[in-house]
């Protein structure tokens, strides 16, 4: 045999290193199998340390024990079920759908895995491929209790909360004594109204697992909704005593503390969120309402503007402080102009991407915040592309006459005031601002007492504000200045008849951390009578702005045309509406007597007599402020004046009676649901 060359190169420490290298070879099997039972043990101790979290509802500790779990057995699949579980809990649905999966290819028989797929699937609006799972499921067992559950909260996804509530009952009569059968069934209850049977349910729950914290929550969460505060705050000292780091129950106790007028104590319950959960935004936002109830209303704009550093995605938190900073401070302060900059800058956004009502809507909602801005010029352009010149120079005056008018905006006043000398309004001498004010209906907005969520406290008052500042900018609508917070419907109802409104709305809204739903209840102020219910339910970003304008949207094409012939020249009539209203040449209109109409007893509309009607009214003409159009007289004497009424023709583009949306049922019922696994 050949020595090898390395060999003889190196000698006898050659041979050395030879027998050093067979020495570890034989080593390698004993250390392997040391090391193997090692890791095992390492395995089960962080996968025992990751239940433990969940145990403790600490999400995010028991993510990462498992996903350290995954570093050192990827194919763990308990740690991926279990991942999928706390994604779920932290509502990061997309991420759960993903680990549940990869869990079920490891073990496709597992029922439970199939079931939480389902709801990551019914989550994230995947209802058709929710469905098909939930039945393969209920076909291999017919009463799988966590399908039961499933099913029923696939028909509240769907807005079917009588067919849900069917579900949990037939699940709670195969699992009598099953606490969650009993909660769900006892939230599906309230929400529906059925509050005296959703707390015997509770009574049910709590006679049996009158040591769960959990059970104590959720009764004061439907004690509140009834508004018994008080023994809904006795439910949340029992519920803390037995877990008193349970942050829900506390933040829930704020807010009944805030319903019952104890603004001190719900703004010291805030801070204790606050020194264990730092950028826990709703605390923020309940301290700084619970200030502003106190009165000390800077002191409240400052902690709803830290609330807003940490989170300036929410909504209501945003509109509640621009609410206050409009209803507390001078135009001139230094606050508007930073809040507005916000909605200028989105106006910008929107505008470059070529989406002119959103911008127009942003726009508005800055210069309803801070009005002397310089961004107004913006604005007027926006007039001006759309094709409304004569806003335009509207605009462009207005920053005249506060003294911003730079050298490019007065020249652009001087080419439009030539520009515009011929258009029907200047030529009939027209006072367009007494047009641009005079609305003809009158509406009142109000929140009646007892609407807040767990998120928000007084969100309804809030929706409320923003919603009657919307009516700011429609052109037939005036939004009666009334007290928003109304104790009970009967107090509204009397505020409303008594305040001179044609109809009154009453508006709540339901959230979760991903969803908002607006319920607006318009009602005949001098009968009280319902006349339409609109509901809009939106998801995702800008989904309190959307809704709110959704509901503006439904109102303004349930309300019929109205307008006014102001000038009679021979056989022309002048009417004080234009072509942002809806007007266009070849529209007839009926011509009313005056003071005739009324508002309908019930439903949405006017009544009249047909003696009443004097004549029509053909449009020719039409700018911005008004339109002109051919008279014709009904029957034998001209009995058409001026201060006439003028509606629409009956059949001719008009409105619908009354709109309602169909939406899916209350966004906070779903997420109280799914926390309850």
């Amino acid at each position: 045999m050949k020595t090898p060359s390395w060999l003889i190169r190196y000698g006898r420490y050659g041979f050395f290193l030879v027998f050093l290298l067979s020495f570890l070879v034989v080593q390698e099997i004993p250390v392997t199998g040391q090391n193997s039972e090692a890791l095992t043990i390492e395995i089960r101790r962080l996968f025992q340390a990751g239940e433990v979290e969940i145990v403790r509802e600490n999400w995010y500790g028991a993510v990462e024990y498992f996903l350290e779990v995954l570093q050192k057995n990827p194919n763990h699949g308990d740690s991926m079920a279990r991942l999928a579980e706390c994604y779920y809990q932290l509502r990061e649905f997309d991420q759960a759908l993903a680990w549940v999966r990869r869990a079920r290819v490891l073990d496709r028989g597992n029922l439970s895995l199939a079931n939480l797929e389902a709801l990551c699937l019914i989550a994230l609006g995947k209802l058709d491929d929710a469905s098909a799972l939930i039945t393969q499921v209920l076909q291999r067992e017919p009463y799988n209790r966590e399908a039961l559950f499933t099913a029923a909260e696939l028909e509240l996804a769907r807005g079917r909360p009588g067919e849900a509530l069917k579900k949990y009952q037939e699940t709670a009569r195969r699992f009598p004594d099953d606490k969650r059968a009993l909660l769900s069934l006892s939230l599906v209850l309230g929400s529906l109204g059925d509050m005296e049977t959703a707390r015997s349910y509770i009574q049910r729950a709590l006679s049996l697992y009158g040591d769960d914290y959990r059970v104590f929550y959720y009764g004061a969460y439907l004690d509140a909704q009834a508004g018994a505060l008080d023994e809904a705050a006795r439910k949340l000292d029992r519920a803390l005593i037995l877990q008193s780091s349970f942050v829900p129950a506390r933040s829930l106790l704020g807010i009944v503390h805030y319903r019952r007028g104890r603004y001190e104590e719900a703004s010291r319950l805030a801070d204790q969120i606050i020194g264990s959960h730092r950028n826990e935004v709703s605390a923020w936002y309940l301290k700084g309402l619970s200030y502003a109830r106190m009165g000390k209303t800077a002191e409240a704009r400052n902690i709803l503007q830290q609330a807003l550093k940490i989170d300036g995605e929410d909504e209501i938190l945003r509109i509640a402080l621009e609410n206050l900073v409009i209803q507390t401070t001078s135009v001139e302060s230094p606050e508007r102009s930073g809040l507005a900059r916000w909605h200028f800058d989105r106006a910008r956004q929107f505008q470059s991407r070529h989406l002119s009502e959103e911008a127009l809507f942003e726009y508005r909602r800055g210069l309803r915040i801070n009005p002397y801005g310089v961004e107004r010029k913006e604005l007027a352009e926006l007039w001006r592309i759309q094709g409304y010149p004569q806003r335009y120079l509207d605009e462009l005056r207005f920053l005249q006459e506060i003294g911003r008018a730079d050298r490019v905006v007065q020249d652009a006043i001087e080419a439009y005031d030539s520009l515009l000398a011929d258009t029907l309004s200047r030529r009939r001498g027209v006072d367009t601002l007494s047009i641009a004010t005079h609305r003809y209906w009158n509406v009142a907005v109000f929140s009646v007492a007892a609407q807040s969520s767990v998120l928000h406290v007084d969100a309804g008052r809030v929706v409320a504000e923003y919603v009657q500042d919307l009516f700011t900018h429609e052109g037939n609508v005036r939004a009666l200045p009334l007290p928003i917070e109304q104790a009970s419907f009967s107090t509204a109802f009397r505020t409303a008849r008594e305040g001179g409104a044609d109809y009154f709305i009453i508006l709540g809204s339901t959230e979760n951390s991903r969803d908002i739903r607006i319920q607006a209840d318009l009602y005949v102020a001098r009968t009280g009578s319902r006349a339409a219910s609109f509901s809009s339910y939106k998801v995702g970003n800008d989904r309190l702005r959307n809704a709110a304008r959704s509901i503006m949207d439904q109102l303004r094409r349930s309300l019929p045309f109205r307008a006014r012939l102001i000038q009679r020249v021979a056989g022309e009539g002048l009417i004080d509406r234009g072509k942002p209203d809806g007007v266009a040449v070849g529209t007839s209109y009926i011509i009313i007597k005056k003071n005739a109409p009324m508002v309908q007893s019930e439903g949405i509309g006017l009544v009249y007599s047909p003696s009443d009607v004097v004549g029509t009214i053909k449009i020719t003409e039409v700018d911005d402020y008004c339109a002109l159009g051919t008279l014709t007289r009904q029957g034998f004497f001209d009995r058409i004046s001026v201060g006439d009424e003028v509606l629409l023709v009956e059949g001719e583009n008009a409105p619908s009676n009354a709109s309602q949306t169909t939406a899916p049922v209350d966004p906070e019922l779903r997420e109280l649901l799914q926390r309850l696994r």
